[in-house]
């Protein structure tokens, strides 16, 4: 069936179905969209296939392919049913200060750029933006493209290759998509179309709007508005969606609102510094989602709770930044304090790193060439190297006889006295990470492995704590609602429609 509807849509220039979804703004529900609508396709038969030519997050993820990409694109990719191709997101930027971040190009680190040099490199981007798209149309029914931030940010336009200028140098239809909870959606959506030139408007071919409280008649008169003053029509209006909760989170301004809710009340304290670079800090959904879990983000200002029975060290894009951050929170006094009251702690990578003795940085990596000291409770220590590892992995934590799959990203390498000690044995790499002595602190590089739901039991079961949550069948539960939800509030005949329409 698949193979028959991809055939039936193929235009005369070999081109797919396809779909870009453009938002008013960043973090209007795009990325969710998106993996809602690949699991609602999926489910119609047809192979669906994400894209998103630009990305900015230091939320990624390994791909089967070797590389990495953002982590809402391999989520996309699970709601398809496909494996995460480096080629769903040939551009990702992981900010590593405020002013200039990583440049990953189709899944490989291509160098470090500050915001304004960025602008002057895009143009010479597009060519691998449209080599990859390519590679993803040719085997898809259907493509469905995510935009970046917003089409309105005019001051960005030039060498565009996230929103406008991609779905030009595509050819692709977009729906437009507006935030009504967070409030002035009109504005938003006739905004947009006031600051487009003529042939981006009628590019835009539809709205959405997203997240929707109360009663959807109470907007009919809205979208008549928008529709007079656009002549878009309007795909659907989509109530909030609570299970979003459930799928991992893809940028750093979701770990913003304080303390963890879901596992309020759980048996189990979990502490987690909210580092300025935190880094793939999806690593905390699991225990988010745990009822046996506290999870407690700690917003700078705050102090480390005492009562936490873990203190969990995130990744990192910027370690030795970062390492200076946590120490002017004045939160190494308080880990220092929590160790001695007997208090576990858990490094993982960028978190590692920072629990030993000291960071060597001799090829000025994340600034000057420096060596700094560590937080000093790990006798390990680290060099940072321009060798970047990334890769799948799966292995044992020999102290709990448990499996565990995850990830590998980091730069660098760490070695010491308590890697004697190792946290964990993964197939193919030997030992990975180190325990104290006492087995209080522990440090590995491997990212994920709080989804693995029998070596989260044993964990947390080293706390007297019973987990409860089975995670990866959760995120499929979720995505299923989602493809539901969709189907029941948007007009995906009609937006299935436009996507064919390219093919003319």
């Amino acid at each position: 069936m698949t193979q028959g509807i991809g055939a039936q849509n193929i235009g005369a220039k070999g081109r797919r179905p396809a779909l870009m979804i453009m938002g008013t703004g960043s973090n209007v529900g795009k990325s969710v969209l998106v993996a809602g609508l690949a699991r609602a396709y999926r489910r119609r038969g047809l192979k669906v296939m994400p894209f998103k030519p630009q990305n900015m997050s230091n939320n990624a993820a390994v791909c089967a392919d070797g590389g990495e990409i953002g982590r809402a694109q391999a989520v996309q990719a699970q709601a398809a049913g496909v494996l995460p191709s480096v080629h769903m997101n040939p551009v990702l930027l992981k900010p590593e200060t405020d002013v200039g971040a990583q440049i990953i190009v189709q899944g490989k680190r291509f160098g470090t750029s500050r915001a304004r040099e960025y602008g002057k490199q895009k143009a010479k981007l597009l060519p691998y933006v449209m080599e990859s798209f390519c590679k993803i149309e040719s085997s898809a029914d259907l493509v469905l493209v995510e935009g970046a931030g917003s089409p309105a940010e005019v001051n960005l336009r030039s060498g565009d290759i996230a929103n406008m200028g991609f779905a030009e140098a595509a050819d692709l239809p977009v729906a437009l998509v507006g935030d009504i909870d967070r409030g002035g959606v009109i504005a938003a959506l006739v905004g947009t179309y006031a600051v487009l030139e003529n042939i981006e408007r009628s590019r835009i071919k539809s709205f959405i709007i997203n997240r929707f409280r109360g009663d959807p008649s109470l907007f009919d008169s809205g979208i008549s508005e928008i529709d007079s003053r656009t002549g878009w029509r309007c795909s659907g209006v989509v109530p909030w969606f609570a299970q979003a909760a459930d799928l991992p989170a893809e940028d750093a301004l979701d770990l913003a609102g304080g303390h963890g809710t879901q596992g309020v009340g759980g048996a189990v304290k979990v502490a987690v510094p909210v580092i300025s670079r935190i880094a793939n800090f999806d690593d905390l959904d699991p225990l988010r989602l745990e009822p046996a879990v506290d999870l407690a983000l700690i917003q700078p200002g705050e102090v480390l709770p005492a009562d936490a029975d873990l203190v969990l060290l995130p990744g990192s894009k910027s370690t030795i930044g970062d390492l200076a951050f946590f120490r002017a929170q004045g939160w190494d006094v308080d880990l220092a304090g929590h160790v001695r009251r007997g208090g576990k702690v858990l490094g993982i990578c960028g978190g590692y790193q920072m629990l030993g003795m000291r960071i060597h940085d001799p090829e000025g990596l994340e600034g000057a060439a420096s060596t700094v000291a560590g937080l000093g409770l790990l006798d390990v220590e680290t060099v940072l190297a321009p060798e970047k590892t990334v890769v799948a992995r799966q292995g044992v934590a020999p102290a709990y006889a448990a499996q565990v799959r995850g990830y590998e990203i980091h730069l660098g390498r760490t070695d010491g006295a308590d890697c004697a000690r190792p946290f964990l044995q993964l197939e193919g790499a030997g030992a990975d990470g180190a325990m104290s002595a006492s087995g209080q602190v522990m440090g590995t590089y491997l990212h994920g492995l709080f989804g693995s739901d029998a070596f989260r039991s044993e964990f947390l079961r080293g706390f007297g704590a019973a987990a409860r949550l089975a995670y990866e069948a959760r995120v499929e539960r979720a995505l299923d609602a989602l493809a539901d939800h969709l189907e029941a509030h948007l007009d995906l005949d009609g937006l299935l429609a436009l996507a064919q329409s390219r093919c003319g």
